[in-house]
């Protein structure tokens, strides 16, 4: 079960590649590397809203707009259009993988089931798994469990979808944060390192913070561990 957002796919960088063609295309001059980090910062806040049942069910994509009006609120950028916010919002649907995925994706493929375990929701993780041809074995979305990481059953449906018993599934992920409740649940786990996640400025899961049962640089080194 894998992480899908920083760990597979480097979603910063498509932000700001994206961010610098808008602006070229309005005159704009907004800084799109604190434009991500500041759209990305409302992403937990706004499932915490759904997780204590202050909101109902919203869906990833629904959430992440929301977040997107707010800071082009925030950042006084105000001369795009509701097509152009949409489109904006779409980029979450086309992001690049790292350059280590795709092979050591096939590798682990060879030995194991990819599953994705991500906050994101179906039409989401489907469209970013078809865009740079991901090779997961199987792509569900949070709708389906009906519950956001880290909720427990967020982990716990999903080793049931596979009837597999918790302690055989892996949660491979990047950030800590992600394996309190995976354990907790009786799940494997193997930290992957993404140290550019945040450009220069990453100030959080530089390392893995406990003892996990694998600890990798990429998703090649963890093949390698795998014996994939």
């Amino acid at each position: 079960m894998v992480e899908v957002f920083g760990t597979v796919m480097d979603w910063r960088g498509r932000i700001i590649a994206e961010g610098q063609a808008f602006r070229h295309s309005k005159g704009l001059d907004v800084d799109w590397a604190s434009f991500a980090d500041g759209w990305r910062a409302k992403y937990q806040p706004a499932m915490e809203r759904v997780r204590d049942r202050r909101a109902g069910w919203v869906k990833l994509d629904d959430l992440h707009w929301q977040n997107l009006d707010e800071l082009l609120e925030e950042m006084a950028i105000t001369s795009q259009t509701d097509k152009e916010v949409e489109h904006l919002n779409n980029v979450w649907h086309e992001l690049n993988p790292w350059s280590d995925t795709i092979e050591g994706f096939t590798r682990l493929k060879t030995k194991y089931i990819l599953a994705t375990l991500s906050n994101g929701n179906v039409a989401l993780i489907v469209n970013m798994a078809k865009y740079p041809g991901l090779p997961w074995n199987v792509v569900l979305g949070a709708e389906v469990t009906g519950h956001y990481k880290p909720q427990p059953e967020a982990y716990m449906k999903m080793a049931q979808f596979f009837d597999l018993a918790p302690k055989v599934c892996l949660m491979v992920a990047a950030h800590n944060g992600d394996f309190v409740t995976a354990e907790s649940c009786g799940l494997g786990t193997a930290f992957v390192s993404r140290p550019g996640e945040f450009g220069n400025g990453k100030t959080s899961d530089k390392e893995a913070e406990n003892k996990f049962n694998y600890l990798a640089r990429d998703f090649l080194d963890l093949a390698d561990q795998l014996g994939c």
